[in-house]
Protein backbone atom coordinates (compact mmCIF):
# COMPACT_ATOMS: atom_id res chain seq x y z
CA UNK A 1 0.00 0.00 0.00
CA UNK A 2 1.04 3.61 -0.44
CA UNK A 3 3.32 4.96 2.27
CA UNK A 4 3.92 8.66 2.90
CA UNK A 5 7.14 10.30 1.79
CA UNK A 6 8.60 13.41 3.44
CA UNK A 7 6.35 15.71 1.41
CA UNK A 8 3.22 13.86 2.48
CA UNK A 9 4.19 14.00 6.14
CA UNK A 10 5.00 17.71 5.95
CA UNK A 11 1.71 18.54 4.21
CA UNK A 12 -0.46 16.66 6.70
CA UNK A 13 1.40 18.02 9.72
CA UNK A 14 1.06 21.55 8.38
CA UNK A 15 -2.67 21.00 7.85
CA UNK A 16 -3.09 19.79 11.44
CA UNK A 17 -1.28 22.84 12.78
CA UNK A 18 -3.33 25.15 10.56
CA UNK A 19 -6.62 23.66 11.67
CA UNK A 20 -5.57 23.77 15.32
CA UNK A 21 -5.10 27.52 14.97
CA UNK A 22 -8.41 27.93 13.15
CA UNK A 23 -10.26 25.96 15.83
CA UNK A 24 -8.67 27.97 18.63
CA UNK A 25 -9.68 31.21 16.90
CA UNK A 26 -13.23 29.98 16.45
CA UNK A 27 -13.57 28.90 20.08
CA UNK A 28 -12.17 32.28 21.13
CA UNK A 29 -14.87 34.04 19.11
CA UNK A 30 -12.44 35.40 16.52
CA UNK A 31 -14.09 33.46 13.66
CA UNK A 32 -17.82 33.42 13.02
CA UNK A 33 -19.82 30.27 12.28
CA UNK A 34 -19.93 31.23 8.61
CA UNK A 35 -16.17 31.84 8.49
CA UNK A 36 -15.39 28.58 10.29
CA UNK A 37 -17.80 26.38 8.30
CA UNK A 38 -15.70 25.91 5.10
CA UNK A 39 -12.55 25.45 7.19
CA UNK A 40 -14.00 22.67 9.33
CA UNK A 41 -15.75 20.98 6.41
CA UNK A 42 -12.54 20.50 4.45
CA UNK A 43 -11.14 18.87 7.56
CA UNK A 44 -14.05 16.42 7.77
CA UNK A 45 -15.88 18.12 10.64
CA UNK A 46 -19.68 18.39 10.56
CA UNK A 47 -22.09 19.72 13.14
CA UNK A 48 -24.68 16.95 13.41
CA UNK A 49 -27.84 16.44 15.41
CA UNK A 50 -26.08 15.77 18.73
CA UNK A 51 -22.84 17.66 18.13
CA UNK A 52 -19.71 17.42 15.99
CA UNK A 53 -19.13 14.44 13.69
CA UNK A 54 -15.64 13.79 12.30
CA UNK A 55 -15.24 11.87 9.04
CA UNK A 56 -11.86 10.18 8.62
CA UNK A 57 -10.46 9.32 5.20
CA UNK A 58 -9.72 5.81 3.99
CA UNK A 59 -8.34 6.50 0.50
CA UNK A 60 -9.62 3.88 -1.97
CA UNK A 61 -10.67 1.72 0.98
CA UNK A 62 -7.19 0.45 1.92
CA UNK A 63 -5.67 0.66 5.40
CA UNK A 64 -2.98 -1.12 7.35
CA UNK A 65 -3.41 -3.01 10.59
CA UNK A 66 -1.57 -0.20 12.40
CA UNK A 67 -3.95 2.37 10.93
CA UNK A 68 -7.02 0.39 11.95
CA UNK A 69 -5.62 0.15 15.47
CA UNK A 70 -5.17 3.92 15.43
CA UNK A 71 -8.85 4.28 14.48
CA UNK A 72 -9.74 1.99 17.38
CA UNK A 73 -7.61 3.98 19.79
CA UNK A 74 -9.06 7.33 18.69
CA UNK A 75 -12.62 5.97 18.92
CA UNK A 76 -11.96 4.74 22.45
CA UNK A 77 -10.24 7.87 23.76
CA UNK A 78 -12.15 10.61 21.96
CA UNK A 79 -15.53 9.04 21.15
CA UNK A 80 -17.75 6.31 22.61
CA UNK A 81 -15.64 3.33 21.61
CA UNK A 82 -16.95 2.72 18.11
CA UNK A 83 -17.02 4.20 14.62
CA UNK A 84 -19.22 3.94 11.55
CA UNK A 85 -17.82 2.82 8.17
CA UNK A 86 -19.63 4.55 5.31
CA UNK A 87 -20.48 3.70 1.71
CA UNK A 88 -17.45 5.79 0.67
CA UNK A 89 -15.01 3.71 2.75
CA UNK A 90 -14.57 6.47 5.35
CA UNK A 91 -14.92 6.14 9.13
CA UNK A 92 -17.23 8.52 11.00
CA UNK A 93 -16.96 9.38 14.68
CA UNK A 94 -20.29 10.72 15.91
CA UNK A 95 -19.51 11.91 19.44
CA UNK A 96 -16.30 13.95 19.27
CA UNK A 97 -15.75 17.24 21.11
CA UNK A 98 -14.90 20.22 18.94
CA UNK A 99 -11.98 21.36 21.09
CA UNK A 100 -10.38 17.90 20.83
CA UNK A 101 -10.57 17.52 17.05
CA UNK A 102 -7.07 18.97 16.43
CA UNK A 103 -5.67 16.43 18.90
CA UNK A 104 -7.49 13.63 17.06
CA UNK A 105 -6.04 14.79 13.74
CA UNK A 106 -2.56 14.96 15.25
CA UNK A 107 -2.89 11.39 16.53
CA UNK A 108 -4.13 10.19 13.14
CA UNK A 109 -1.20 11.84 11.36
CA UNK A 110 1.21 9.63 13.33
CA UNK A 111 -0.10 6.68 11.29
CA UNK A 112 -0.50 8.48 7.95
CA UNK A 113 -4.22 9.13 8.41
CA UNK A 114 -6.20 12.33 8.02
CA UNK A 115 -9.66 13.83 7.45
CA UNK A 116 -8.69 16.11 4.57
CA UNK A 117 -11.41 16.75 1.96
CA UNK A 118 -13.80 14.18 3.40
CA UNK A 119 -16.41 16.92 3.17
CA UNK A 120 -16.83 20.35 1.64
CA UNK A 121 -17.30 21.44 -1.97
CA UNK A 122 -14.11 19.87 -3.19
CA UNK A 123 -12.91 16.58 -4.72
CA UNK A 124 -13.69 13.97 -2.09
CA UNK A 125 -12.14 10.63 -1.17
CA UNK A 126 -11.43 8.59 -4.35
CA UNK A 127 -12.96 5.11 -4.12
CA UNK A 128 -12.44 1.81 -5.89
CA UNK A 129 -13.07 -1.94 -5.85
CA UNK A 130 -12.49 -3.63 -2.48
CA UNK A 131 -11.12 -6.66 -4.37
CA UNK A 132 -8.60 -4.56 -6.31
CA UNK A 133 -5.40 -6.44 -7.07
CA UNK A 134 -6.83 -9.89 -6.32
CA UNK A 135 -9.87 -10.30 -8.58
CA UNK A 136 -9.70 -12.78 -11.44
CA UNK A 137 -11.63 -10.43 -13.74
CA UNK A 138 -9.23 -7.54 -13.22
CA UNK A 139 -7.90 -5.74 -16.28
CA UNK A 140 -5.42 -3.72 -14.25
CA UNK A 141 -5.05 -2.79 -10.59
CA UNK A 142 -6.94 0.50 -10.13
CA UNK A 143 -5.23 1.47 -6.86
CA UNK A 144 -2.17 3.18 -8.38
CA UNK A 145 -4.47 5.32 -10.53
CA UNK A 146 -6.61 6.11 -7.48
CA UNK A 147 -3.51 7.18 -5.58
CA UNK A 148 -2.37 9.37 -8.48
CA UNK A 149 -5.78 11.03 -8.50
CA UNK A 150 -5.63 11.47 -4.73
CA UNK A 151 -2.27 13.20 -4.85
CA UNK A 152 -3.41 15.43 -7.72
CA UNK A 153 -6.72 16.42 -6.14
CA UNK A 154 -5.58 17.03 -2.55
CA UNK A 155 -5.40 20.80 -1.97
CA UNK A 156 -5.83 21.47 -5.70
CA UNK A 157 -6.04 25.29 -5.55
CA UNK A 158 -8.45 25.59 -8.46
CA UNK A 159 -10.95 23.10 -7.06
CA UNK A 160 -11.14 23.99 -3.37
CA UNK A 161 -14.54 25.71 -3.70
CA UNK A 162 -16.47 23.92 -6.40
CA UNK A 163 -20.20 24.51 -6.91
CA UNK A 164 -20.81 21.31 -4.94
CA UNK A 165 -18.99 18.23 -3.64
CA UNK A 166 -17.31 16.07 -6.28
CA UNK A 167 -16.86 12.29 -6.09
CA UNK A 168 -14.61 10.05 -8.18
CA UNK A 169 -14.61 6.25 -8.42
CA UNK A 170 -12.49 3.91 -10.52
CA UNK A 171 -12.96 0.26 -11.47
CA UNK A 172 -10.18 -1.93 -12.82
CA UNK A 173 -12.23 -5.07 -13.46
CA UNK A 174 -14.81 -6.19 -16.00
CA UNK A 175 -17.46 -6.25 -13.25
CA UNK A 176 -17.92 -2.86 -11.62
CA UNK A 177 -17.68 -3.24 -7.84
CA UNK A 178 -17.07 0.47 -7.26
CA UNK A 179 -20.44 1.85 -8.46
CA UNK A 180 -18.69 4.14 -10.92
CA UNK A 181 -21.88 5.06 -12.78
CA UNK A 182 -23.30 6.95 -9.80
CA UNK A 183 -20.27 9.19 -9.34
CA UNK A 184 -19.51 12.66 -10.66
CA UNK A 185 -16.65 11.03 -12.56
CA UNK A 186 -16.51 7.28 -13.07
CA UNK A 187 -13.43 5.69 -14.61
CA UNK A 188 -13.40 2.19 -16.08
CA UNK A 189 -10.00 0.71 -16.89
CA UNK A 190 -10.03 -0.68 -20.44
CA UNK A 191 -7.60 -1.88 -23.10
CA UNK A 192 -7.72 -0.77 -26.71
CA UNK A 193 -7.16 -3.03 -29.71
CA UNK A 194 -3.41 -2.59 -29.30
CA UNK A 195 -3.57 -3.82 -25.71
CA UNK A 196 -2.80 -0.38 -24.27
CA UNK A 197 -4.29 0.69 -20.94
CA UNK A 198 -6.71 3.57 -20.83
CA UNK A 199 -10.02 4.65 -19.33
CA UNK A 200 -13.63 4.81 -20.36
CA UNK A 201 -14.83 8.06 -18.79
CA UNK A 202 -18.31 8.51 -17.31
CA UNK A 203 -19.56 11.89 -16.09
CA UNK A 204 -22.69 13.19 -14.45
CA UNK A 205 -23.68 10.26 -12.27
CA UNK A 206 -25.09 10.65 -8.80
CA UNK A 207 -27.92 9.71 -6.49
CA UNK A 208 -29.69 12.10 -4.14
CA UNK A 209 -32.72 14.20 -5.06
CA UNK A 210 -32.24 13.64 -8.80
CA UNK A 211 -30.70 10.17 -9.28
CA UNK A 212 -28.92 9.84 -12.61
CA UNK A 213 -26.48 7.36 -14.10
CA UNK A 214 -23.26 8.75 -15.53
CA UNK A 215 -22.94 9.07 -19.28
CA UNK A 216 -19.93 7.96 -21.31
CA UNK A 217 -18.16 11.06 -22.58
CA UNK A 218 -15.00 9.31 -23.79
CA UNK A 219 -14.68 5.67 -24.81
CA UNK A 220 -10.90 5.55 -24.50
CA UNK A 221 -8.59 7.97 -22.72
CA UNK A 222 -4.90 6.97 -22.84
CA UNK A 223 -3.49 6.67 -19.32
CA UNK A 224 -0.96 9.45 -19.91
CA UNK A 225 -3.80 11.97 -20.03
CA UNK A 226 -5.72 10.90 -16.91
CA UNK A 227 -4.97 14.07 -14.94
CA UNK A 228 -5.15 16.62 -17.75
CA UNK A 229 -8.48 15.28 -19.01
CA UNK A 230 -9.92 15.06 -15.47
CA UNK A 231 -8.78 18.63 -14.86
CA UNK A 232 -10.52 19.78 -18.03
CA UNK A 233 -13.70 18.05 -16.97
CA UNK A 234 -13.72 19.55 -13.48
CA UNK A 235 -12.93 22.97 -14.95
CA UNK A 236 -16.07 22.84 -17.08
CA UNK A 237 -18.08 21.98 -13.99
CA UNK A 238 -16.39 24.68 -11.93
CA UNK A 239 -17.13 27.27 -14.61
CA UNK A 240 -20.74 26.39 -15.42
CA UNK A 241 -22.08 24.49 -12.39
CA UNK A 242 -25.00 26.12 -10.59
CA UNK A 243 -24.01 28.13 -7.52
CA UNK A 244 -27.40 29.72 -6.95
CA UNK A 245 -29.23 26.52 -5.98
CA UNK A 246 -27.58 23.82 -3.85
CA UNK A 247 -30.09 21.22 -5.11
CA UNK A 248 -29.02 21.83 -8.70
CA UNK A 249 -25.31 22.33 -8.11
CA UNK A 250 -24.02 18.81 -8.87
CA UNK A 251 -22.36 18.04 -12.18
CA UNK A 252 -25.17 15.61 -13.05
CA UNK A 253 -27.52 18.61 -13.44
CA UNK A 254 -25.03 20.35 -15.73
CA UNK A 255 -24.54 17.26 -17.90
CA UNK A 256 -28.29 16.78 -18.14
CA UNK A 257 -28.88 20.45 -19.00
CA UNK A 258 -26.17 20.61 -21.67
CA UNK A 259 -26.65 17.09 -22.99
CA UNK A 260 -23.91 14.49 -23.24
CA UNK A 261 -22.59 15.63 -26.61
CA UNK A 262 -22.33 19.32 -25.72
CA UNK A 263 -20.79 18.61 -22.34
CA UNK A 264 -18.25 16.29 -23.97
CA UNK A 265 -17.49 18.93 -26.60
CA UNK A 266 -16.78 21.53 -23.93
CA UNK A 267 -14.51 19.16 -22.03
CA UNK A 268 -12.58 18.32 -25.19
CA UNK A 269 -12.24 22.04 -26.00
CA UNK A 270 -10.93 22.78 -22.51
CA UNK A 271 -8.58 19.83 -22.77
CA UNK A 272 -6.81 21.43 -25.72
CA UNK A 273 -5.42 23.95 -23.22
CA UNK A 274 -4.03 21.20 -20.97
CA UNK A 275 -3.15 18.22 -23.16
CA UNK A 276 0.59 17.60 -23.15
CA UNK A 277 1.10 20.01 -20.24
CA UNK A 278 2.94 19.51 -16.93
CA UNK A 279 0.25 17.19 -15.53
CA UNK A 280 0.76 14.65 -18.33
CA UNK A 281 1.70 11.37 -16.68
CA UNK A 282 5.02 9.71 -17.45
CA UNK A 283 5.91 6.06 -17.31
CA UNK A 284 8.40 6.86 -14.54
CA UNK A 285 5.77 8.52 -12.36
CA UNK A 286 3.26 5.71 -12.84
CA UNK A 287 5.98 3.16 -12.06
CA UNK A 288 6.88 5.06 -8.88
CA UNK A 289 3.32 4.91 -7.57
CA UNK A 290 2.61 1.39 -8.85
CA UNK A 291 5.64 0.06 -6.95
CA UNK A 292 3.82 0.95 -3.72
CA UNK A 293 1.14 -1.61 -4.61
CA UNK A 294 3.37 -4.54 -5.44
CA UNK A 295 1.85 -7.94 -4.73
CA UNK A 296 2.77 -9.41 -1.33
CA UNK A 297 5.09 -12.40 -0.99
CA UNK A 298 2.55 -15.11 -1.80
CA UNK A 299 3.46 -18.71 -1.10
CA UNK A 300 3.20 -21.34 -3.79
CA UNK A 301 0.15 -23.30 -2.68
CA UNK A 302 -2.12 -25.98 -4.06
CA UNK A 303 -5.39 -24.72 -5.52
CA UNK A 304 -7.31 -26.62 -2.83
CA UNK A 305 -6.01 -27.16 0.69
CA UNK A 306 -6.91 -30.64 1.97
CA UNK A 307 -7.51 -29.53 5.57
CA UNK A 308 -9.78 -26.76 4.32
CA UNK A 309 -11.79 -29.24 2.26
CA UNK A 310 -12.09 -31.50 5.28
CA UNK A 311 -13.43 -28.66 7.44
CA UNK A 312 -15.97 -27.82 4.73
CA UNK A 313 -17.28 -31.39 4.79
CA UNK A 314 -17.37 -31.75 8.55
CA UNK A 315 -18.57 -28.34 9.80
CA UNK A 316 -21.83 -27.11 8.29
CA UNK A 317 -21.65 -23.70 9.97
CA UNK A 318 -18.15 -23.12 8.60
CA UNK A 319 -19.25 -24.21 5.12
CA UNK A 320 -22.15 -21.75 5.29
CA UNK A 321 -19.77 -18.92 6.22
CA UNK A 322 -17.38 -19.83 3.40
CA UNK A 323 -20.22 -19.87 0.88
CA UNK A 324 -21.27 -16.33 1.77
CA UNK A 325 -18.20 -14.53 3.17
CA UNK A 326 -15.24 -16.02 1.27
CA UNK A 327 -14.45 -14.98 -2.27
CA UNK A 328 -12.15 -16.46 -4.87
CA UNK A 329 -8.62 -15.12 -5.28
CA UNK A 330 -6.57 -14.97 -8.46
CA UNK A 331 -3.64 -16.63 -6.65
CA UNK A 332 -4.01 -20.38 -6.09
CA UNK A 333 -4.48 -21.39 -2.47
CA UNK A 334 -5.63 -17.93 -1.29
CA UNK A 335 -9.03 -16.38 -0.63
CA UNK A 336 -10.57 -13.04 0.32
CA UNK A 337 -12.59 -12.94 3.54
CA UNK A 338 -15.37 -10.46 4.29
CA UNK A 339 -15.63 -9.56 7.96
CA UNK A 340 -19.28 -8.66 8.39
CA UNK A 341 -20.24 -5.42 10.14
CA UNK A 342 -23.92 -6.42 10.02
CA UNK A 343 -24.30 -8.16 13.36
CA UNK A 344 -27.85 -8.26 14.68
CA UNK A 345 -28.26 -5.58 17.34
CA UNK A 346 -25.62 -3.23 15.90
CA UNK A 347 -26.04 -0.50 13.31
CA UNK A 348 -24.89 -1.58 9.82
CA UNK A 349 -21.31 -0.43 9.30
CA UNK A 350 -20.59 0.16 12.99
CA UNK A 351 -17.43 -1.36 14.46
CA UNK A 352 -16.36 -1.17 18.09
CA UNK A 353 -12.80 -0.41 19.06
CA UNK A 354 -12.44 -4.04 20.10
CA UNK A 355 -13.70 -5.25 16.71
CA UNK A 356 -11.31 -2.94 14.87
CA UNK A 357 -8.45 -4.26 16.95
CA UNK A 358 -9.54 -7.84 16.31
CA UNK A 359 -9.70 -7.18 12.55
CA UNK A 360 -6.24 -5.60 12.72
CA UNK A 361 -4.90 -8.68 14.52
CA UNK A 362 -6.40 -10.98 11.88
CA UNK A 363 -4.96 -8.87 9.07
CA UNK A 364 -1.53 -8.81 10.63
CA UNK A 365 -1.44 -12.54 11.22
CA UNK A 366 -3.22 -13.90 8.16
CA UNK A 367 -3.43 -11.23 5.42
CA UNK A 368 -0.12 -9.35 5.09
CA UNK A 369 -1.23 -6.62 7.49
CA UNK A 370 -3.80 -4.94 5.24
CA UNK A 371 -7.57 -4.45 5.43
CA UNK A 372 -10.04 -3.21 2.84
CA UNK A 373 -13.31 -1.33 3.42
CA UNK A 374 -16.16 -2.04 1.01
CA UNK A 375 -18.91 0.35 -0.01
CA UNK A 376 -21.27 -2.29 1.40
CA UNK A 377 -19.89 -1.24 4.83
CA UNK A 378 -17.88 -4.38 5.60
CA UNK A 379 -14.16 -5.10 6.13
CA UNK A 380 -12.14 -7.41 3.91
CA UNK A 381 -9.02 -9.51 4.47
CA UNK A 382 -7.83 -9.80 0.90
CA UNK A 383 -5.05 -12.40 1.06
CA UNK A 384 -5.86 -15.28 3.43
CA UNK A 385 -4.35 -18.73 2.76
CA UNK A 386 -7.04 -21.40 2.48
CA UNK A 387 -5.43 -23.41 5.25
CA UNK A 388 -6.06 -20.53 7.69
CA UNK A 389 -9.73 -19.96 6.88
CA UNK A 390 -11.03 -22.21 9.66
CA UNK A 391 -8.96 -20.39 12.27
CA UNK A 392 -9.91 -16.98 10.86
CA UNK A 393 -13.58 -17.96 11.05
CA UNK A 394 -13.34 -18.96 14.72
CA UNK A 395 -11.51 -15.76 15.63
CA UNK A 396 -13.88 -13.60 13.60
CA UNK A 397 -16.84 -15.27 15.33
CA UNK A 398 -15.37 -14.46 18.73
CA UNK A 399 -15.15 -10.80 17.69
CA UNK A 400 -18.68 -10.65 16.29
CA UNK A 401 -17.39 -10.29 12.71
CA UNK A 402 -18.53 -13.57 11.16
CA UNK A 403 -22.23 -13.20 10.34
CA UNK A 404 -22.55 -15.55 7.30
CA UNK A 405 -24.85 -13.16 5.47
CA UNK A 406 -22.83 -11.32 2.82
CA UNK A 407 -25.14 -10.55 -0.08
CA UNK A 408 -28.26 -11.59 1.85
CA UNK A 409 -31.03 -9.40 3.26
CA UNK A 410 -29.27 -8.95 6.62
CA UNK A 411 -26.25 -7.51 4.80
CA UNK A 412 -28.23 -4.35 4.24
CA UNK A 413 -26.68 -0.92 3.73
CA UNK A 414 -27.88 1.96 5.90
CA UNK A 415 -26.76 5.50 6.63
CA UNK A 416 -26.84 6.81 10.24
CA UNK A 417 -30.08 8.64 9.43
CA UNK A 418 -32.01 10.82 11.85
CA UNK A 419 -30.38 9.33 14.93
CA UNK A 420 -27.27 11.34 14.08
CA UNK A 421 -27.48 13.29 10.82
CA UNK A 422 -28.94 16.80 10.91
CA UNK A 423 -29.96 16.50 7.25
CA UNK A 424 -32.02 13.34 7.68
CA UNK A 425 -35.80 13.38 7.37
CA UNK A 426 -36.21 10.08 9.20
CA UNK A 427 -34.29 7.50 11.17
CA UNK A 428 -32.64 4.63 9.31
CA UNK A 429 -31.18 2.55 12.11
CA UNK A 430 -34.39 1.47 13.91
CA UNK A 431 -35.94 0.40 10.59
CA UNK A 432 -32.78 -1.49 9.65
CA UNK A 433 -32.83 -3.22 13.06
CA UNK A 434 -36.49 -4.16 12.67
CA UNK A 435 -35.87 -5.67 9.23
CA UNK A 436 -32.82 -7.57 10.45
CA UNK A 437 -34.82 -8.94 13.37
CA UNK A 438 -37.74 -9.93 11.10
CA UNK A 439 -35.39 -11.91 8.86
CA UNK A 440 -33.07 -13.17 11.59
CA UNK A 441 -33.54 -16.86 10.75
CA UNK A 442 -30.47 -17.85 8.74
CA UNK A 443 -32.21 -20.65 6.83
CA UNK A 444 -34.89 -18.18 5.73
CA UNK A 445 -32.22 -15.72 4.57
CA UNK A 446 -30.52 -18.40 2.51
CA UNK A 447 -33.85 -19.47 1.04
CA UNK A 448 -34.49 -15.87 -0.05
CA UNK A 449 -31.00 -15.75 -1.57
CA UNK A 450 -29.09 -12.76 -2.87
CA UNK A 451 -30.89 -9.51 -2.19
CA UNK A 452 -29.55 -5.98 -1.90
CA UNK A 453 -31.59 -3.89 0.53
CA UNK A 454 -30.35 -0.33 0.92
CA UNK A 455 -31.71 2.40 3.17
CA UNK A 456 -31.25 6.18 3.39
CA UNK A 457 -32.64 8.64 5.91
CA UNK A 458 -32.97 11.45 3.36
CA UNK A 459 -32.74 12.27 -0.33
CA UNK A 460 -28.96 12.64 -0.15
CA UNK A 461 -28.94 8.84 -0.57
CA UNK A 462 -25.87 8.10 1.55
CA UNK A 463 -27.30 4.58 1.92
CA UNK A 464 -27.52 4.14 -1.88
CA UNK A 465 -31.23 3.25 -1.63
CA UNK A 466 -31.69 3.98 -5.34
CA UNK A 467 -29.38 1.04 -6.16
CA UNK A 468 -31.05 -1.53 -3.93
CA UNK A 469 -33.19 -4.30 -5.34
CA UNK A 470 -35.28 -3.07 -2.44
CA UNK A 471 -34.61 0.54 -1.50
CA UNK A 472 -36.03 2.39 1.49
CA UNK A 473 -36.02 6.19 1.78
CA UNK A 474 -37.00 8.11 4.89
CA UNK A 475 -39.28 11.08 4.14
CA UNK A 476 -40.92 13.73 6.27
CA UNK A 477 -44.70 14.12 6.17
CA UNK A 478 -46.06 16.88 8.39
CA UNK A 479 -43.32 16.32 10.92
CA UNK A 480 -43.73 12.52 11.01
CA UNK A 481 -41.35 9.87 9.70
CA UNK A 482 -42.53 7.86 6.69
CA UNK A 483 -40.70 5.49 4.36
CA UNK A 484 -40.86 5.25 0.59
CA UNK A 485 -39.95 1.94 -1.07
CA UNK A 486 -38.29 1.49 -4.46
CA UNK A 487 -37.74 -1.75 -6.32
CA UNK A 488 -35.47 -2.90 -9.12
CA UNK A 489 -32.32 -0.91 -8.43
CA UNK A 490 -28.96 -2.41 -9.40
CA UNK A 491 -25.36 -1.58 -8.77
CA UNK A 492 -22.46 -2.86 -10.85
CA UNK A 493 -21.89 -2.83 -14.58
CA UNK A 494 -25.65 -2.96 -15.27
CA UNK A 495 -26.46 -0.18 -12.81
CA UNK A 496 -30.06 0.97 -12.68
CA UNK A 497 -32.16 3.32 -10.55
CA UNK A 498 -35.04 1.69 -8.66
CA UNK A 499 -38.73 2.55 -9.21
CA UNK A 500 -40.98 3.97 -6.49
CA UNK A 501 -43.78 1.45 -5.88
CA UNK A 502 -46.34 3.87 -4.46
CA UNK A 503 -47.38 5.50 -1.20
CA UNK A 504 -44.98 5.74 1.71
CA UNK A 505 -45.31 3.57 4.82
CA UNK A 506 -45.36 4.47 8.49
CA UNK A 507 -42.31 3.20 10.37
CA UNK A 508 -44.21 0.38 12.07
CA UNK A 509 -45.46 -0.91 8.71
CA UNK A 510 -42.12 -1.11 6.89
CA UNK A 511 -41.05 -4.63 8.04
CA UNK A 512 -44.50 -5.98 7.11
CA UNK A 513 -44.29 -4.36 3.68
CA UNK A 514 -40.83 -5.81 3.08
CA UNK A 515 -42.02 -9.23 4.17
CA UNK A 516 -44.95 -9.06 1.74
CA UNK A 517 -42.56 -8.12 -1.07
CA UNK A 518 -40.34 -11.07 -0.19
CA UNK A 519 -43.35 -13.39 -0.10
CA UNK A 520 -44.40 -12.22 -3.57
CA UNK A 521 -40.92 -12.94 -4.87
CA UNK A 522 -40.84 -16.43 -3.33
CA UNK A 523 -44.24 -17.22 -4.83
CA UNK A 524 -43.24 -16.21 -8.36
CA UNK A 525 -39.53 -16.97 -8.69
CA UNK A 526 -38.07 -19.65 -10.89
CA UNK A 527 -35.49 -22.06 -9.50
CA UNK A 528 -32.26 -20.29 -8.47
CA UNK A 529 -33.67 -16.92 -9.56
CA UNK A 530 -32.63 -13.87 -7.56
CA UNK A 531 -35.11 -11.24 -6.38
CA UNK A 532 -33.88 -8.74 -8.96
CA UNK A 533 -34.22 -11.31 -11.78
CA UNK A 534 -37.78 -12.15 -10.76
CA UNK A 535 -38.58 -8.44 -10.63
CA UNK A 536 -37.19 -7.95 -14.14
CA UNK A 537 -39.23 -10.89 -15.44
CA UNK A 538 -42.64 -10.22 -13.90
CA UNK A 539 -42.53 -6.44 -13.46
CA UNK A 540 -43.51 -4.09 -10.68
CA UNK A 541 -47.30 -4.60 -10.65
CA UNK A 542 -47.23 -7.93 -8.78
CA UNK A 543 -45.08 -6.38 -6.08
CA UNK A 544 -47.29 -3.30 -5.83
CA UNK A 545 -50.32 -5.48 -5.19
CA UNK A 546 -48.37 -7.38 -2.55
CA UNK A 547 -47.14 -4.22 -0.82
CA UNK A 548 -50.63 -2.70 -0.61
CA UNK A 549 -53.01 -5.61 0.00
CA UNK A 550 -55.85 -3.28 1.09
CA UNK A 551 -55.36 -0.12 -0.98
CA UNK A 552 -58.67 1.43 0.08
CA UNK A 553 -58.04 0.84 3.77
CA UNK A 554 -54.44 2.04 4.02
CA UNK A 555 -55.08 4.90 6.44
CA UNK A 556 -51.43 4.95 7.47
CA UNK A 557 -50.18 5.37 3.91
CA UNK A 558 -49.48 8.78 2.47
CA UNK A 559 -48.10 10.00 -0.80
CA UNK A 560 -44.34 9.51 -0.76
Amino acid sequence: MYRYDDHDHAIVQARVAQFRGQTERYLAGELSDDEFRPLRLQNGLYIQRHGPMLRLAVPYGLISAAQLRRFADVARRFDRGYGHFTTRHNLQLNWVKLAEVPDILADLARDELHAIQTSGNCIRNVTTDHFAGIAADEIADPRPWAEILRQWSTFHPEFSYLPRKFKVAISGATEDRAAIQVHDIGLQVVRNDAGEIGFKVYAGGGLGRTPLLGQVIREFLPWQHLLTYTEALVRVFNRHGRRDNTYKARIKILVKALGREEFSRQVEAEWTNLQGGPATLTQAEVARVTAQFAAPAYETLAADDLCHLSHLREDKAFACWVARNVQAHKIAGYAAVTLSLKKLGAAPGDASSEQMEAAADLAERYSFGEIRVSHEQNLILADVPQRELYTVWHRAKAAGLASPTVGLIQDLIACPGGDFCALANARSLPIAAAIQERFEDLDYQHDIGELELNMSGCMNSCGHHHLGAIGILGVDKNGAEWYQITLGGRQGSEARIGEVIGRAFAAADVPDAVERLIAAYLAHRHADERFIDTFDRIGILVFQHAAYPHPHQSRRAVNG
